[in-house]
């Protein structure tokens, strides 16, 4: 067998519980699926209709629970349903688009992050020049390369990937990644092991430019006390977040390295979907808690709504 057209399907790694435990596992992940639509889609509908809040840094954090959404759902949708009709069968191409997406979804989360910390960084370290840094245009063309630029990477990774020989069709994951394809190719892989280790290289540089903004900006916060109260309110949501999202993409890394046949399926399941399950819920959650603007807003949003229920006005009045 040495042309991948031989393999239309792939089969992944099914849950091996009772039938029981496995509509157990589907009420978990559709509630864990919708929490994660319910909680972005009210920051992001917030964002969008208080027009106090179409300023840089919460325009980032609205791109955020957009790239939040937009990960999930290369994830939950096929995996609610390989669960309900007790399945464990991809096509090739409904694999590369998971691909496609997830993958997306993880850099694009390391760009917002990077152009979120130089927002910060310009905000607290050079306030005075603020709003002539961060204009409209240069607003738009953050957001334009955040999501680009992994868009693309991840559309090469995809060509890369395709064009090689398989020698197998199990993918030992609950969903796709193009690591485990790369495992299956019958040719030398040494393109793709070199065009990994550069996109590393490049978000590696990513990191170290969020590390430094951080350094600047602990160092601004330490001499001034108005600088001390925007790193707390603003700074804080978004490092905590960045550590989150560090500790989640660190458990894909061993996961998908060090697969170790002596942990337990279960944990190696809940490794590999760690990424898709904490940052979507940790993150609206974080924001929508520690940013006051941004939490009154939202609690506004929530008290108009309630008002207009005739329940809640009949009660009122009684």
């Amino acid at each position: 067998m040495d042309n991948m057209s031989y393999f239309k399907l792939f089969t992944l790694s099914e849950l091996k519980e009772s039938k029981s435990d496995k509509t157990m596992y589907f009420v978990l992940s559709f509630s864990v699926y919708v929490l994660i639509i319910v909680l972005n889609v009210i920051l992001i509908v917030t964002i969008m209709l208080e027009k106090t809040l179409h300023e840089p840094m919460y325009i980032f954090v609205c791109n955020q629970c957009i790239n939040g959404l937009f990960g999930t759902t290369g994830f939950y949708p096929k995996f609610l349903s390989n669960v309900i009709h007790d399945s464990h069968v991809i096509t090739y191409t409904e694999c590369l688009l998971q691909i496609f997406m997830i993958y997306t979804y993880v850099q694009c989360d390391c760009t917002t992050l990077t152009v979120m910390a130089y927002d910060r960084y310009v905000a607290i370290c050079r306030p005075l020049d603020y709003h002539s840094i961060m204009t409209k245009n240069t607003l738009v063309k953050l957001l334009i390369f955040s999501w680009l630029f992994p868009s693309l990477s991840t559309l090469a990774l995809i060509l890369l990937t395709y064009r090689l020989s398989l020698c197998g069709s199990h993918i030992d994951k609950l969903y796709c990644d193009s690591w485990s394809i790369v495992r299956l190719s019958c040719e030398p892989t040494i393109i793709n092991n070199i065009y990994g280790l550069v996109m590393i290289s490049i978000y590696m540089c990513f990191v170290v430019v969020i590390i430094c903004s951080y350094i600047k900006l602990v160092g601004a916060s330490i001499k001034s006390t108005d600088s001390k109260k925007k790193f707390m309110h603003t700074c804080l949501p978004h490092l905590v977040t960045m550590i989150n999202f560090a500790c989640a993409l660190f458990f894909d890394i061993l996961n998908n390295r060090f697969q170790s046949q002596d942990i337990p399926r279960s944990v190696r399941n809940f490794l590999a979907l760690e990424f898709l399950i904490i940052p979507p819920i940790f993150n609206p959650f974080v924001y929508g808690l520690k940013l006051t603007e941004l939490r009154k807003r939202v609690l506004r949003m929530f008290i108009k709504v309630k008002v207009g229920d005739p329940h809640y006005s009949l009660n009122m009045a009684k």
